[in-house]
């Protein structure tokens, strides 16, 4: 009786028991803040030329299309431009969506029931409607086959109902006041399509979507192109206008930086984000630049910086003892790579959410988070406490003997001495070595310049340069002893956090808890975090998670830009206003 009772109440516009009047939108706490009416998102042009191509150079390869299973490589832009998700983010605020293929979100008070409704003009590419068999096969199918986030956010759905082709009800009973919001990103895709297809295997078939372009023309680890689906059922919502602007979006991959770069400068490529301070300043002396064809732009930082870092892999023993991390994080010299590497046009990145509100930088615990943190904040240094602890400075010769005997009291501390054969634990008489895993040569020329730090205490670290596909499997199986990692964190954290530093995902592969980090503390302070009710709860977790973090030493911090770099030929445009997290490429448009 009960999806008739709901069919009825849909059909009668009444609310269900224990719910909200359905809503154009939502938000993780607070209120969206645009309107029901809106005309367009905020970092997106509504008169926008339409037409053109967009061209990209990518760094890397691919060997499969499906962006939502471990297996295979896959290109930048399958899961964004193929296929969408019940709403979409205005990446204007911390974390709100608005309706997309659902007209409306309708959320009780609890948030344990999540009510949507889909457009009836909603479609895939083939023509097929979007209808609510479609959903619930897209949650069934990305909980058990996907990635192991899907498994995590979509196994505590606990009942999901569809009283018509167009509403889907879901239930949990797990506490998780993100969860509907995360129910309202999950990619949606269509029965009909995957019946009888493996989802979980490898393939360069195109699939089929909703979203704005469809596969064109694929040529694996080379090339792949986009192209606007002419029959897009969304080109005129709202939520769409000024977005996805272009005719074709084609993407050329290429071996390194450097190739990419060079294509840049060729004109094969529209725009570049760069990551490379050297080149930044100095290599964009080209004449398509003197003469004003590339426009360089540095977009300020406004969400947290990237989190990068030369992970330790705690599974491993040699990585296991908290005061050996620590040593050889105040072995890395920041300070002479900054000066004769990077041109000193970087900063040292503190902690995993450096430069926004939610890093615990320069912050004293104040009785909130000390309440939180309970005995928890007994393992953390009462510098880091009280907002004064600072990362390990040197004084930028590349031989600071002060820093690298403060490194040695450490390690000493930890079991190991300096003798003949290096540095050796002094139990087993096994050397100190290890090696670090890299994937470019910006990643090795970073490594080679801490091998010659570490080797000045008898530390003998071998640097490893492996290829994109290998380097792809070694960070999804574990199997390395460090490697370079980067997380990337909004203005509004959540359960994302436990693939990033969770206990479970520390055993289970494919995630991105690199370091291994297993920590019940930690585990409960990310309970919190996706618990809060309100900003102030979550700004006071957050703070709770970086200061235990950075406590636990599990990565060599490496550094970032605050802010973007960014350069573009005259030929493309975009608006003034840009999102939180930076340059948005689905806003550009090419100059007419």
């Amino acid at each position: 009786m009960r999806a008739p009772f709901i069919a009825l109440c849909v059909f009668l516009g009444l609310t269900l028991m224990a719910a909200a009047e359905p809503r154009h939108g939502i938000a993780m706490h607070g209120e969206p803040a645009l309107p029901p009416d809106f005309s367009n998102l905020p970092y997106a042009n509504p008169h926008a030329p339409q037409g053109g191509v967009l061209r990209q150079a990518i760094t890397g390869s691919f060997d499969s299309l499906n962006p939502f299973i471990v297996m295979g490589q896959k290109p930048f832009g399958s899961g964004t431009y193929v296929v969408e998700s019940l709403l979409g983010r205005n990446w204007g605020e911390p974390f709100s969506l608005y309706g997309l293929l659902a007209e409306s979100i309708d959320v009780s008070d609890d948030r344990q029931t999540v009510t949507f409704r889909l457009r009836p003009e909603a479609k895939f590419s083939d023509g097929t409607p979007v209808t609510a068999e479609d959903v619930v096969f897209s949650m069934e199918t990305l909980r058990d086959k996907g990635l192991p986030r899907f498994k995590t956010y979509y196994s505590k759905v606990k009942s999901i109902e569809t009283p018509d082709e167009r509403t889907i009800v879901m239930k949990q009973d797990s506490g998780d006041r993100e969860l509907p919001l995360l129910l309202g990103l999950m990619p949606i895709i269509p029965k009909h399509y995957w019946k009888g297809r493996k989802f979980d295997a490898t393939s360069l078939d195109p699939f089929v979507g909703s979203g704005p372009y469809m596969f064109g023309e694929i040529r694996p680890g080379e090339s792949i192109v986009y192209r606007k689906n002419p029959d897009y059922w969304g080109r005129n919502l709202p939520f769409n206008r000024g977005l996805w602007n272009f005719d074709e979006i084609r993407l050329d991959y290429f071996r390194d930086s450097n190739a990419a770069f060079e294509a840049f400068k060729k004109g094969l490529a529209d725009f570049r984000v760069e990551a490379d301070p050297v080149r930044w300043s100095t290599g964009y002396d080209f004449p398509a630049a003197r003469e004003g064809k590339v426009v360089r732009e540095t977009i300020p930082q406004k969400t947290p910086a990237p989190t990068s870092g030369l992970a330790f892999n705690t599974r491993r023993p040699i990585f296991a003892d908290p005061r050996v991390r620590e040593a050889l994080i105040g072995a890395f010299d920041f300070e002479w790579a900054n000066a004769n590497l990077f041109s000193n046009l970087y900063q040292r990145t503190y902690g995993y959410y450096s430069g926004s509100e939610l890093s615990s930088r320069g912050l004293a615990a104040d009785a909130r988070e000390l309440a939180l943190l309970g005995d928890a904040a007994k393992k953390i240094p009462p510098a880091m406490l009280d907002g004064t602890y600072q990362l390990p400075q040197t004084d930028g010769s590349g031989r600071d003997r002060r820093s690298l005997r403060k490194v040695v009291d450490l390690l000493k501390e930890a079991g190991y001495e300096i003798t003949d054969k290096g540095l050796v634990n002094v139990a087993t008489g096994e050397p100190f070595t290890f090696t670090i895993s890299v994937a470019s040569k910006e990643q090795e020329k970073i490594a080679l310049h801490y091998q010659r730090t570490l080797r000045q205490i008898g530390i003998d670290a071998r640097v490893r340069l492996v290829d994109a596909a290998q380097f792809s499997r070694v960070l999804q199986e574990y199997d390395f002893d460090m490697a370079p990692a980067t997380w990337y964190n909004s203005l509004s954290p959540g359960n994302e956090q436990s693939f990033y530093f969770g206990s479970a995902a520390a055993k289970m592969p494919g995630t991105r808890n690199y370091p291994g980090i297993a920590d019940p503390d930690i585990d409960r302070i990310i309970d919190a975090l996706t618990a809060a009710e309100t900003r102030e709860e979550l700004v006071t977790a957050v703070h709770a998670l970086d200061r235990l973090l950075v406590a636990g030493h599990y990565i060599v911090p490496l550094y970032d830009a605050g802010g973007q770099w960014v350069a573009l030929w005259n030929s493309v445009e975009h608006p003034v206003e840009q999102p939180l997290p930076g340059f948005e490429a689905s806003a550009l448009w090419r100059r007419k």
